[in-house]
């Protein structure tokens, strides 16, 4: 049960942008431009193929998501059987780019026919900005890689991308922002005149005014998930990628710059926040096979000129900014989230886990997190954000923050008077004595 209270306490913490844009985005529907699409960029640089995923892709119209399959009928891209996150993958075109991708390229170049013959302009869970920001740069990234576009293809292409550019998610801030302007970026890169080149210039001042906010000096991405933080990382690389390969005439050298100076920082912080066989520590919204490994993002790194950095050492490595410990003793590695939740008007990732742990012991995984499967508003969503399903100490049977719906908090508990103390020989000097920033 919510009351007045509960919605008090979760809406105190909102932007004034989210509540305008809440309105906005509800009220105002763009006008669709069906024009035909800009002229092509002539390439100028390299284009180096991204982090991989596993195939979606099983067969002609079948497909797997949260390792859940489905046979795609005619028509179902919005079939209410399935869940929401499932749709929102089906219409991300992952395939396009993952781990044998040409081997697929008959039924990939199909169910893009079928896409756009079956999702109108404007309509259904594919025309929702998130999914159509994805799409757009899975479409592109295949496209540099060396698939011919149909003309037709192209024309979807601008379509939705005028209709991104009028819908993007102020309202909700964070990755999806980021990821709407790196799909303008995209955009603006791969066409060519003066259209493309408004989109590139609402793009790259997006990437650029969010990317201090959201990347922490620790390196971590500032929603404290090793999922999104992850995915945020290729993010950057991404867009390193595509500046690179449309050559130093692009216009956006300078933003190309600034993405490699916080990828290092990112990989250390990934690195840190993972166990030793290579699996993600679940801190809030987190899963496994969502991202690309930490390997593959390492290697795609290294294409781009990017050395990976020294993997962690042992003893206590405090990712103060972020509010996450890592401590290294022998056979045993432990994780420790001493985080608030974290940034307070965007908590829709964040779970009632403060204070939980995950340990490794000889190279397994013994304790930790429940993880996240599902989103929505279900009993097992609300479950699986409760701190029941964390390795932590529950009191009274409460949540130690207040979740609820979903994607909102509440009340939000703050670890205080965390110190980091001295350790064994082995521990690294510049940890002890420290207080981490963010704990108060």
């Amino acid at each position: 049960m919510t009351g007045l209270g509960t919605y008090w306490r979760t809406l105190r913490h909102l932007r004034a942008t989210q509540l305008l844009g809440r309105v906005q985005h509800r009220l105002h529907r763009p006008r669709l431009r069906l024009e035909p699409a800009p002229p092509l960029r002539t390439r100028g640089g390299r284009w180096v193929p991204g982090a991989r995923r596993l195939p979606s892709l099983l067969g002609a119209q079948r497909l797997r998501f949260l390792n859940h399959d489905h046979e795609l009928a005619p028509g179902g891209w919005d079939d209410p059987a399935l869940t929401r996150l499932w749709r929102y993958n089906l219409h991300y075109f992952d395939d396009l780019n993952a781990q044998g991708s040409a081997q697929r390229r008959d039924w990939q170049r199909s169910l893009v026919e079928r896409w756009i013959a079956e999702n109108p302009p404007a309509r259904g869970t594919g025309w929702e900005p998130y999914p159509v920001s994805l799409r757009i740069v899975n479409w592109i990234k295949w496209a540099l890689a060396g698939e011919a576009l149909a003309l037709s293809w192209q024309h979807s292409l601008a379509v939705q991308v005028r209709w991104l550019a009028d819908r993007l998610e102020t309202h909700l801030l964070g990755n999806h922002l980021f990821a709407n302007a790196k799909a303008l970026v995209f955009a603006g890169l791969y066409f060519d005149g003066a259209e493309a080149r408004r989109w590139l210039a609402t793009g790259l001042a997006l990437v650029e005014r969010e990317l201090d906010e959201q990347i922490l000096a620790d390196g971590g991405h500032f929603e404290r998930s090793p999922m999104y933080h992850a995915l945020a990382l290729e993010d950057l690389l991404d867009l390193i990628d595509v500046i690179d390969a449309q050559g130093p005439d692009s216009g956006s050298a300078a933003l190309s710059q600034r993405l490699r100076e916080k990828v290092p920082p990112m990989q250390r912080w990934l690195q840190l926040m993972t166990h030793p066989d290579g699996t993600l520590g679940l801190f809030n919204d987190c899963a496994m096979d969502i991202a690309p490994s930490g390997a593959e993002l390492d290697r795609f790194a290294a294409e781009l000129g990017l050395a990976p950095p020294p993997p962690p050492g042992p003893g206590l490595t405090p990712l103060a900014p972020s509010g996450y410990l890592r401590l290294a003793r022998g056979a045993a590695v432990a994780l420790l989230d001493v985080a608030p939740i974290e940034p307070g008007y965007l908590p829709g990732h964040a779970h009632a886990d403060t204070l939980c742990f995950e340990l490794s012991l000889h190279g397994q995984r013994v304790i930790v997190n429940g993880g996240t499967s599902c989103y929505g508003e279900d009993a097992q969503r609300q479950f699986e954000r409760s701190t029941a399903a964390h390795s932590t100490v529950q009191v009274a049977g409460q949540d130690s923050s207040e979740v609820w719906a979903g994607f909102r908090v509440g009340r939000r508990a703050r670890p205080r008077g965390l110190e980091v103390g001295p350790g064994g020989p082995d521990e690294p000097a510049h940890a002890r004595g420290q207080r981490p920033g963010l704990i108060d």
